[in-house]
């Protein structure tokens, strides 16, 4: 397993204890210090089922002053994802080609599974 963690985020550390309690063996990709490519990134999108706006955590600050209310495309969102790291919602945990978010962090249990 996979988790792109942000260990400043207490949800990241949550789902990371809940993996660690169930003794499963995680590699950390802390994306802030090691950023994605866009490869990456949209594989992640793909795992997720999702779009790359979706990914978006539309709370922080760069996203309200510099993309709010922008109607960007896909491949668009995608380098915003890739340009601003700390855009990217949290923790995302991958198993296999399936992934999920850990927002609550008991949906890694999914996986668990």
């Amino acid at each position: 397993m996979k988790i792109y963690h942000n260990p400043r985020c207490s949800k990241s550390r949550e789902t990371l204890s809940i993996l660690n309690k169930k003794n499963v063996k995680v590699d950390i990709i802390e994306y802030l210090k090691t950023p994605l490519k866009k490869v990456d990134i949209q594989n992640i999108i793909t795992m997720l089922g999702t779009s790359a706006f979706n990914l978006i955590r539309k709370q922080e600050k760069v996203f309200k002053e510099r993309y709010k209310g922008k109607n960007l495309s896909e491949a668009e969102w995608t380098t915003v994802l890739h340009q601003n790291p700390i855009l990217i919602e949290r923790p995302i945990v991958v198993k296999d080609n399936i992934a999920i978010i850990g927002r609550p962090p008991i949906n890694v249990l999914f996986l668990l599974k």
